[in-house]
């Protein structure tokens, strides 16, 4: 992707773990905010970052709230009271797909398309984000994370769905 910007990955854990820009900016960091009495993952966006970016939009955090034994629960965006089930940022349209879909909260509806060590975030046939596994032994990152200009409009949104995609394969949802 032409005119892209890069961000890495480190840590493999997909509850616990942060992505740099290349010059070791922090964009996003994803940590434990509470455990009882269930797990509540906080991901958020550091402002640094953001402040090298006009386009940088949406919510600054997003809270993962999960169900008894990390079932299935809720994500809250910032200071939102609107929950939304984490089924509805993951949702599959056919049984057997290995796409997943969202829709923003402006209301567009977006894919992923999903392998073990890639994604694809796509806005109809435009991909606005590559998620690559790269291998640990090459390189001191785990993963990296490209996107094209037009995805730092809803960057916390896709970052929550990227990261929420790689809790479902994790856990076998």
């Amino acid at each position: 992707m032409s005119g892209s910007y890069v961000l890495l990955q480190y840590g493999s854990d997909p509850f616990n773990n942060r992505y740099e820009d290349p010059e070791g900016r922090l964009a996003f960091s994803l940590s434990l905010a509470a455990q009882s009495p269930n797990l509540v993952i906080r991901l958020a966006r550091h402002i640094p970052w953001a402040q090298q970016y006009p386009n940088v939009m949406g919510p600054e955090n997003a809270y993962f709230y999960f169900g008894p034994e990390t079932s299935p629960g809720y994500i809250v965006y910032g200071n939102n009271r609107i929950s939304l089930p984490m089924s509805h940022l993951s949702r599959q349209q056919r049984e057997g797909s290995t796409s997943r879909y969202f829709t923003a909260q402006s209301g567009r509806h977006y894919k992923w398309r999903i392998t073990p060590h890639r994604m694809e975030c796509m806005d109809g046939r435009t991909c606005l984000a590559v998620w690559e596994a790269v291998p640990s032994t090459e390189y001191d990152y785990d993963a990296r994370l490209t996107l094209r200009p037009s995805a730092l409009m809803l960057i916390t949104e896709i970052m929550t769905t990227l990261i929420l995609n790689r809790m479902y394969l994790a856990l076998n949802w």
